[in-house]
C-alpha cells in the first residue's frame, strides 16, 4: 500500500471509489482510507451484500455507506485487487507491485454472490480466526434473505461438524460473554439450514437473556410527552406543523443522547467515538424509534395533527422527486413493521446493532465496535430464533430493515425543509389508511414478548 505525503501534489487526488480525498494506492488502484479498509474487510471476512435496490446505487463521501453491495462493486469494477490483500489480515499489502486488475463479470458476480469463498472453504471444518463474521449488521443479508454462515476458517483451531454441537455447549454454556460466544448462534443455524443437523427446540443461550435486558433497560418507553392534541375545527398551518415536527425531533434528539448513557457498553468506547456515531446516525435511531415503540402516537396522534393541515397548490406543485421517493420508501417500510410487529428486544438489539456502524468515518476504536457489533447483531438473532420458531425467515427479515432505513435517512436531508409538513401528511394518512383497512389486533408495531 503506496501512501503520499501531506505536501504532495498527488494528496489532492480523489478516490476511485467514492470521490473521497485520496490518501494513496490502496490494493492497486488510488482510493481513500474508508474504501481501503471497507475492501479489506470485505474481502477479508468473506462478507456477502445485498442491494435493496437495483444494484446501481450512488457512491459518494456522503452516499457511499448505504449500500455496501454497490460499494463492493465498484471496488472490484475499478480495479481493486484482492489478491493484494495480506492473508493474515495484517496491514500492509501482500505485494506492494501489484497493480489494478480487472476481471471478468462472471468473476465479479462469483465474488458477490459469494460462491468464490464457499468454493475455496474445506468440507467439514468451521473455525474462528478471530473475525468469523460476514453478515454483520452492516452488511444486511446474503443471498436468499439469509444470514451469511460462518466460514473463516483456521486450521489450528477447526472443529469436526458431525459431533461439534454437544462439545461446544459443554465448553461454552456457563462462561461470561468472550469471543469464542460470538460464534455459537451462526454455527448452529448454520448447521440447521445446511441440512448437517437437523433443526430441534433449544433454549436461549444463557449470556443472550441478560443482554437483551439491559438493553431493553436502557430505552425511555413512556410516551412522548410534546403535546399533540388539536382541538376539532382547527386548521393548521404549515408553519405550525413545522414547528410540533421540530419540537419532536427535539424529544427524540434527547432520548436518543439519554438512551446512549444508559447502554450496557458505555464505557467501552470514547465519548468521541460516541459523538462520532450519534452524529451519523441519529437519524436513523429516531426513524427506527417512530416505527416501533412511539408508533402508536406517531400513527395515531401526529396522524390527526397532519390531517389538520392542507397544503396549497404551490406546495403540491413544488413537491420535490427526492420527496416522493423517501415518502414511498417510508410507506414500504411502515408496512414492513406492521406485518413482522417487532418487539421491544428485537428493536432493542436492532437499535443497538445499527448504532454500532463500524463504517462510520472518523472512528477510533474500530476494532472495538465491531465486537459489539457482532456481539449484538448474534444475541438478536439468538433471541429472535428461540422465541420465533416457527418464522426461520425473521430475523433476516428483520436485518434487511436497517439498511433500508439508512437509505431513507440518507434521502431524507435531501428533501427541502419546507416540504416535510407535507411529507409527514402524506406519509401518515398513507399509512394510517392502511391501518384503518387491516388492523384487526392490538398495536400495530411493537409487541412486549413474555419469558425469557
Amino acid at each position: 500500500i503506496l501512501s503520499w505525503s501531506a505536501n504532495d501534489p498527488a494528496d489532492q487526488r480523489t478516490c476511485l471509489i467514492c470521490g473521497d480525498r485520496a490518501t494513496g494506492l490502496h490494493y492497486g488502484i488510488i482510493s481513500c482510507e474508508g474504501c481501503k479498509g471497507f475492501f479489506k474487510r470485505s474481502i477479508c471476512n468473506k462478507r456477502v451484500y445485498r442491494c435493496s435496490r437495483d444494484k446501481n446505487c450512488e457512491m459518494s463521501r456522503k452516499q457511499r455507506n448505504r449500500c455496501q453491495y454497490c460499494r463492493l462493486l465498484k471496488c472490484l469494477q475499478m480495479g481493486m485487487n484482492r489478491k493484494a490483500i495480506r492473508e493474515d489480515g495484517m496491514p500492509g499489502g501482500r505485494n506492494k507491485s501489484i497493480g489494478p486488475v480487472q476481471i471478468t463479470e462472471e468473476e465479479i458476480e462469483r465474488i458477490m454472490s459469494g460462491q468464490e469463498f464457499k468454493e475455496d472453504a474445506p468440507e467439514h471444518t468451521w473455525g474462528n480466526n478471530g473475525d468469523s463474521d460476514h453478515s454483520s449488521p452492516s452488511n444486511g443479508a446474503s443471498e436468499g434473505n439469509q444470514p451469511s454462515p460462518a466460514s473463516t476458517l483456521s486450521s489450528n483451531r477447526s472443529v469436526e461438524m458431525n459431533g461439534y454441537t454437544a462439545a461446544l455447549r459443554d465448553q461454552y454454556i456457563n462462561t461470561s460473554m468472550s469471543t469464542h460466544y460470538q460464534l455459537l448462534p451462526h454455527l448452529f443455524s448454520y448447521a440447521a439450514q445446511s441440512g448437517l443437523l437437523a433443526p430441534q427446540p433449544r433454549s436461549l443461550y444463557p449470556q443472550s437473556h441478560p443482554l437483551v435486558l439491559q438493553l431493553v433497560a436502557a430505552e425511555d418507553l413512556a410516551p412522548l410527552a410534546t403535546p399533540m392534541l388539536i382541538e376539532d375545527g382547527y386548521k393548521v398551518t404549515q408553519v405550525e406543523l413545522f414547528a410540533l415536527l421540530c419540537r419532536l425531533a427535539d424529544e427524540l434528539l434527547f432520548r436518543q443522547i439519554s438512551w446512549i448513557k444508559k447502554l450496557p457498553f458505555f464505557c467501552e468506547l470514547s465519548i468521541e467515538d460516541y459523538t462520532c456515531l450519534l452524529s451519523s446516525t441519529w437519524q436513523e435511531l429516531i426513524l427506527l424509534s417512530c416505527l416501533t415503540i412511539y408508533s402508536s402516537q406517531i400513527f395515531g396522534d401526529l396522524a390527526n395533527v397532519t390531517a389538520k393541515y392542507t397544503p396549497s397548490d404551490d406546495e403540491l406543485q413544488g413537491f420535490s422527486e427526492d420527496g416522493m421517493e423517501v415518502m414511498e420508501r417510508l410507506i414500504y417500510l411502515f408496512r414492513k413493521f406492521h406485518q413482522l410487529k417487532i418487539s421491544n428486544e428485537e428493536y432493542a438489539c436492532m437499535k443497538a446493532i445499527n448504532f454500532l456502524n463500524q463504517d462510520i468515518r472518523g472512528l477510533s476504536n474500530i476494532s472495538q465496535l465491531e465486537q459489539l457489533n457482532k456481539r449484538y447483531w448474534y444475541v438478536c438473532q439468538d433471541y429472535t430464533e428461540y422465541k420465533y420458531p416457527h418464522q426461520p425467515k425473521r430475523f433476516p427479515e428483520i436485518m434487511m430493515c436497517l439498511p433500508e432505513i439508512r437509505c431513507i435517512a440518507g434521502k431524507l436531508v435531501n428533501v427541502p425543509l419546507e416540504q416535510l409538513p407535507l411529507l409527514f401528511k402524506a406519509v401518515l394518512h398513507s399509512c394510517k389508511s392502511s391501518l384503518t383497512s387491516y388492523r384487526t389486533g392490538p398495536s400495530p408495531c411493537v409487541t412486549t414478548s413474555s419469558g425469557n
